[in-house]
């Protein structure tokens, strides 16, 4: 289910879930999120790594994954894939909502059958990847918002809809420095399976390298709109902004260094940004009477 993506992927969707205007904490409610989303995103994973056993293996990073190293068979991942799938989207159908559960559905089919088949075809495939990885965001919010048609601009406790689709595009927009940072550490390995992540055909470059200081540029303004809302007061809204300009930092000295150490940089600060502005947007998260 690969945990420790799937943890961060549903973290990012259990605290969107609670920043919606009209959800309080009730820890039956946050604990059937989690499960849902770890379902659903454990399906996906597994999915991706039957299709790629054959390209895992041929990875340090990854052979020692189950199915890759032959611990777990190519039909049992999938049979497991199935089952975890259709329980994920059905708990998000009646504890939440069926917008919700539809989104999930797609999210998975997305990442399991579009992304990774584009990843030895094109470096779009970052794009594509970067869809059904920000999309729990939106889906948190969904399903805490209760709203029929998530692409619905109406208001929720007096915060625009638009708010939900700003957490969204933070994690959407993060993706690109964070991603490329690994594909550059990684990039040996992932050639070595043909697998095409740079926005540069030649490698790590200077390209690669503006290209993740022009996303972590954009994350800045996009990062401020839940503040600008209503949704978040003026604390979230400094940390936002000082975890921006540091991870801007460490992208530019990728940019004058061009070196695997400071990708290192950027691949790290990216961990750090992410669950410090979503739990800093928490923290702060405005309550109406």
């Amino acid at each position: 289910m690969k945990f420790t993506l799937s943890f961060t992927v549903v973290f990012s969707c259990v605290i969107c879930y609670l920043l919606a205007p009209n959800v309080l904490f009730d820890l039956k409610m946050v604990i059937l999120l989690f499960v849902a989303g770890m379902l659903v995103t454990g399906s996906a994973s597994a999915i991706n790594q039957s299709i790629e056993k054959d390209t895992d293996a041929l990875m340090k990073r990854t052979a020692d994954r189950p199915v890759a190293s032959g611990r777990v068979s190519q039909n049992e991942a999938y049979i497991f894939a199935g089952i975890t799938g259709i329980i994920g989207v059905l708990m998000m159908y009646l504890f939440f909502n069926l917008s919700s559960a539809i989104l999930s559905a797609f999210s998975l089919f997305f990442y399991a059958f579009v992304y990774t088949p584009l990843k030895k075809v094109s470096s779009i495939a970052v794009l594509a990847g970067a869809l059904p990885g920000a999309l729990p965001c939106f889906i948190g919010w969904v399903a805490g918002t209760d709203l029929i048609s998530p692409f619905s601009f109406t208001e929720v406790g007096h915060v625009s809809n638009i708010a939900g689709w700003a957490l969204f595009g933070i994690q959407f927009l993060w993706q690109f420095p964070h991603f490329w940072a690994i594909a550059w550490v990684a990039h040996g390995d992932y050639s070595k399976a043909g697998f095409k992540l740079l926005p540069a055909d030649k490698g790590p470059t200077k390209f690669t390298a503006i290209q993740t200081i022009l996303y972590s540029i954009v994350m800045l303004p996009v990062g401020v709109i839940p503040k600008y809302l209503g949704l978040t007061g003026n604390i979230s809204f400094w940390i936002v902004i000082v975890l921006n300009l540091f991870l801007i930092v460490q992208c530019v000295r990728l940019y004058k260094d061009m070196n695997v150490k400071a990708a290192r940089l950027v691949m790290f600060s990216s961990y750090i940004y992410l669950p410090l502005v979503y739990l800093s947007l928490l923290a702060d998260k405005v309550h109406f009477i």
